[in-house]
């Protein structure tokens, strides 16, 4: 029977999922999960709702899907060992860190892998169900078809999602947020970059949109052919949503569920009006109908853009325009409306504000949802206090730190409420449970036998995408050529011209192949088959970037594998799980950090297995479709003047930053230190004779490439922890300071 998992970002959502008929929840805590910013819960608020589901025969899903740095695993391992104690019925995973140290010290937790892992075939579900993962999180980016094709070929529970907000970029391969400030959707702090407002050039004159903003899935038409196609879960998106839309989506599809079976057509009918309260985004049922995998390529990216539809939830309410502090008549009806202790200061959980712009104005009960004018901050709000001033005007209640010119949004009217049974008990006293001062035990990386890597020398390696430039990239003298397998350059690998000469300029031991992130369960069988043809022409090396490529490269002779950088490695315990795929070499993710790579990779030796990155243009989308073909520009600004370019192929679609990702200032540094394998990555750019001779040069002098970014390679990821104990610390010192001043004697 297929089970309905609802989202529970806060308690009033727990109690409208478990109100609505949901058979499982899953939530987010405080930490190490892809929610950052939704409420999240507490420690004793999580322990009882784990005893609390469990009395009403539902289960638990804990979230613990964000990749980890190095300085973070002791803090990770003391969180797995309290959730092991505390006893959910599962944890929902994307780092192979998390994977490998549950393997070695908490077997009994049940591994759920995260739709963030980027699974999309059986192969990839297969090589994980070995791993001792019991489900899998099928990526959005999939057909019925497909979805038929994993069920029957893989041993693991597919979970997938059928409602809520859908990521323009494959799953767990998006690095915008990332590239703009460290705010890495791998880590939990995605900024919606693909919600904003951008200005594209179009022939010259300027065209603006929401280009990137998708539409939100909604697959309850589906819900009988996936049930019967043996989907093990279905998952309702909405960490960061209200209680009201939690409880309205849960109720439609758990309707259709249970009744589709006497009358399909009505149970869908019955199952849509009551989908009709949900004022989100316009709805896409994305990548069905489509009946071959080159039709969804073309077509699917004009089903679920919409240029003009804004990247808002909800009913447009109109902007703040004015804010004030809640006065203590105001903070006192907060109170009683919430029926919070008379002893919490409402004045440090709300402020008022004006709403102007928009056609309704929200009452006590609404849901609201605000989103910051510079899109940093999304919070959904029930309003419970509003008053009027001596002029005429209207306040209602706001959450602290939004002001004005920011946005709202209607999500739910009071009329459309429900009140639901507490699922949590009244008395958290008992519910003490915290993470332990455990000591994660010290883990030694593998050392590499003599000669083992001697298929991966030391040296300059450069990377293309077409065999045009890696002709133009002979002029780097590369120790090594990564060449992208996409539709253009396979057939220059596997054919020859008219004088039996390969079409590329390099030995079969001088190519490395890369592999596309992201392969989907229709084109495995052509990729196996093409890797078979590779493989027996001589070629030998290849990077892989999805663990199905593991899958069927692993079983062929004299294969070597380098774990590529969408494999992420940002800890010891993710590279020790490669190593026990037989996978000694990688490259380090474009997002990482000098310090985090350091601390990871400690001595020389275990560097010498590294291939860093020190010039890209990295994909910040990566999308599988073409964009629609109103589509005419190629660059585009943000509101910052933020300059980007986009790129449509028949193999999909990327975005990239006009100016490149660059350290090669730093690469004699580098060198010194032990990173003797590097890499100057043009894939998806055009090689030029002139631009290689002008990097040469730069290089020679370590000289900055003007306007060039440094990512996270100097600062790191955007830590809000961090951020907020510099600003409790400065705000001690300062008030030390004013303190000597103020008591300075004459």
């Amino acid at each position: 029977m297929t089970e309905l998992l609802a989202p529970a970002g806060n308690i009033e959502a727990l109690d409208a999922a478990i109100g609505e008929g949901a058979d499982a929840v899953y939530l987010g805590l405080k930490s190490f999960n892809a929610r950052l910013r939704s409420s999240n819960f507490a420690w004793n608020q999580f322990e009882a709702a784990v005893q609390s589901v469990h009395k009403l025969g539902k289960k638990i899903y804990v979230t613990v899907n964000t990749v980890s740095e190095e300085s973070e695993t002791e803090r990770l391992y003391r969180f797995l060992s309290y959730l092991n104690n505390v006893g959910p019925d599962g944890i929902i995973v994307q780092d192979f860190g998390v994977i490998r140290m549950c393997q070695e010290f908490f077997p009994k937790l049940e591994l759920h892998a995260s739709t963030q892992m980027n699974v999309e075939s059986a192969a990839a579900a297969n090589l994980l169900c070995r791993q001792g993962v019991k489900r899998v999180v099928v990526a959005r980016e999939l057909g019925l078809d497909e979805i038929k094709s994993i069920k029957a070929n893989t041993n693991a529970e597919l979970e997938m999602f059928v409602h809520g907000a859908l990521c323009v970029s494959e799953s767990g391969l998006c690095l915008f947020s990332s590239y703009l400030g460290g705010k890495s959707a791998n880590r939990g702090m995605c900024t919606q970059a693909c919600r904003r407002f951008y200005t594209a050039d179009n022939g010259g004159s300027e065209e603006q949109g929401y280009y990137f903003s998708p539409c939100d899935l909604q697959l309850i038409e589906h819900v009988p052919d996936l049930m019967q196609a043996g989907v093990d879960s279905f998952k309702i998106e909405g960490r960061m949503k209200s209680a009201e839309y939690v409880g309205a989506v849960t109720a439609a599809y758990r309707y259709v569920m249970d009744h589709w079976e006497n009358d399909r057509k009505g149970a869908i009918a019955e199952g849509k009006r009551i989908l009709s309260t949900d004022f989100a985004r316009s709805k896409t049922d994305y990548w069905y109908g489509f009946k071959t995998i080159p039709e969804g390529i073309a077509d699917a990216g004009a089903k679920i853009l919409n240029p003009k539809q804004a990247g808002g939830t909800g009913i447009y309410l109109g902007r703040i325009s004015s804010v004030r502090s809640a006065n203590e008549s105001e903070g006192s009806d907060f109170l009683a409306a919430t029926k919070t202790s008379a002893e919490s200061d409402a004045s440090s959980e709300i402020q008022m504000a004006v709403i102007s712009g928009g056609d309704y104005e929200p009452d006590p009960g609404d849901s609201i949802r605000l989103h910051k004018s510079d899109d940093t901050g999304r919070v959904s709000h029930k309003v419970r206090v509003v008053s009027v001033d001596e002029k005429n005007i209207r306040w209602i209640d706001v959450p602290k730190g939004f002001s004005r010119g920011d946005s709202v949004y209607l999500l739910q009217t009071k009329a459309m409420s429900k009140r639901y049974k507490r699922v949590l008990p009244p008395d958290l006293s008992r519910f003490r449970r915290q993470p332990g001062p455990e000591r994660l035990p010290v883990l030694d990386l593998t050392p590499s036998e003599k000669n083992e890597l001697r298929w991966f020398p030391e040296g300059t390696y450069v990377q293309v995408s077409t065999t045009a430039d890696a002709y133009a990239a002979q002029g780097f003298k590369p120790v090594r050529i990564i060449i992208e397998l996409n539709s253009e350059t396979e057939y220059d690998f596997l054919n020859k011209d008219k004088s039996d000469k390969p079409l590329l300029p390099y030995s079969k031991k001088m190519v490395i192949i890369s592999l596309d992130p992201f392969i989907a369960e229709g084109s495995i069988a052509r990729l196996s088959e093409t890797l078979d043809k590779l493989v027996q022409n001589g070629y030998q090396t290849f990077v892989v970037n999805n663990l199905a490529h593991i899958n069927l490269l692993k079983t062929k002779k004299d294969v070597h594998m380098i774990a590529g950088p969408y494999l992420y490695t940002f800890n010891r315990w993710a590279v020790s799980f490669l190593e026990n795929q037989n996978i000694m070499a990688l490259q380090t993710p474009v997002e990482n950090s000098e310090k985090n790579l350091d601390a990871t990779f400690e001595n020389m030796s275990e560097r010498s297995r590294v291939l860093l990155s020190v010039f890209a243009y990295p994909a910040l989308f990566r999308m599988r479709f073409s964009l629609p073909a109103e589509y005419e520009f190629t660059y585009f600004n943000d509101k910052e003047n933020m300059s980007f370019k986009v790129l449509s192929t028949k193999d999909g679609s990327y975005v990239m930053p006009e100016a490149p990702f660059s350290i090669i200032d730093k690469i004699d540094a580098l060198k010194n230190r032990g990173w003797k394998h590097l890499l100057l990555d043009f894939s998806r750019t055009k090689v030029v004779k002139g631009d290689i001779r002008k990097l040469m040069m730069l290089i020679q002098s370590h000289s900055v490439i003007p306007g060039s970014s440094r990512f996270n390679w100097k600062d790191g990821f955007y830590d809000p922890e961090k951020i907020e104990a510099y600003q409790v610390a400065s705000a001690k010192n300062a008030g030390a300071k004013g303190a000597v001043k103020k008591h300075r004697p004459k």
